[in-house]
């Protein structure tokens, strides 16, 4: 059975899980800022996955790229594999702007987290839900 990182499911808000991976909703409103992080246990890096699960994961990220591209109003997109912090493999797929609030640095560190109201952040989570079913065949 699949366990999430507790840091990551503090971190964050569950949209849905897609073939492989379980997408998340990071809790900053500062950026358009969704994990995705493969339902295998005992993964730390990108190369833990077999091959099979890297092309997988390899559509999924370009799938929630493209999502975030059409829908959020976005001109970058960043992708990060650091798990320094949270050992359990996980990539971060973020939106960014020129206006961000800590572009064009690294969004770690930079800027006070802003979470999202409740409300907003189910908002964000519906409309991401059917912009997967839109991509995804789940």
């Amino acid at each position: 059975m699949f366990t999430l990182d507790k840091k990551l499911a503090l971190d964050s808000y569950y949209v849905r899980d897609l073939e492989l991976s379980r997408l998340l909703l990071m809790n900053d409103s500062n950026y358009p800022w969704l994990i995705l992080v493969p339902r295998r246990n005992n993964l730390v890096e990108l190369t833990d996955l077999d091959f099979n699960d890297q092309i997988k994961l390899l559509k999924e990220i370009n799938i929630i790229s493209k999502i975030l591209k059409e829908n959020f109003n976005i001109e970058k997109i960043n992708i990060a594999t650091l798990g320094n912090v949270v050992k359990q493999l996980h990539i971060h797929v973020i939106g960014r702007k020129a206006n961000d609030a800590s572009f064009p640095k690294p969004v770690w560190g930079n800027a006070t987290i802003k979470k999202y109201h409740q409300d907003n952040a189910n908002k964000i989570i519906e409309q991401l839900r059917k912009y997967c079913e839109s991509y995804f065949s789940l």
